[in-house]
């Protein structure tokens, strides 16, 4: 059986979005899906919160709240998760213009979500992904980032 809430979320990204299906099954089909794809029913209804949240969240952010010369301070809540490399690459892609500064709060907010102690760098680009996916207006940051992730993906599995 698959443990992590972060699985579901990829397993639904690669079936649901990467392959363009038109038809998203409502809440009990999809969960009969997961529970078929072998995933736990409590691991489902986090990443459906998850999902949720993320929904939640990008329509609070307060675009005049984050300025965007800002520099982040990570808390140690956040410095325990989120290894150097992790905050490094967070950094790296608001500096190249991937993230802004409330994209790069709403990934921290989403992998605070995630109930691991601690966020490995491949999974934390999923994360980026996931939350550029679903912000208008980020289709360019959206391609980078999957072309980064899907790569990478493809190269271990060769």
């Amino acid at each position: 059986m698959k443990e992590s809430v972060l699985d579901v979320l990829i397993y639904l990204f690669d079936h649901y979005v990467e392959q363009d299906l038109e038809i998203i099954p409502n809440q009990k089909d999809l969960k009969a899906q997961l529970n078929q794809a072998g995933f736990a029913d409590i691991q489902i209804d986090k990443a459906i919160d998850w999902l949720e949240g993320l929904a939640i969240k990008k329509d609070e952010l307060d675009v005049g709240a984050i300025c965007s010369r800002s520099i982040r301070v990570f808390n140690n809540i956040e410095n325990e998760k989120l290894d150097v490399e992790c905050k490094g690459f967070l950094i790296f892609l608001e500096q190249a213009g991937v993230l802004d500064s409330e994209d790069r709060e709403l990934v921290i907010d989403r992998v605070m979500a995630l109930e691991t102690e601690r966020i490995e760098l491949q999974q934390l680009k999923w994360v980026v992904l996931m939350v550029l996916f679903n912000r208008p207006g980020k289709e360019a940051a959206f391609a980078w980032m999957e072309d980064i992730v899907l790569d990478e993906v493809s190269s271990v599995v060769h």
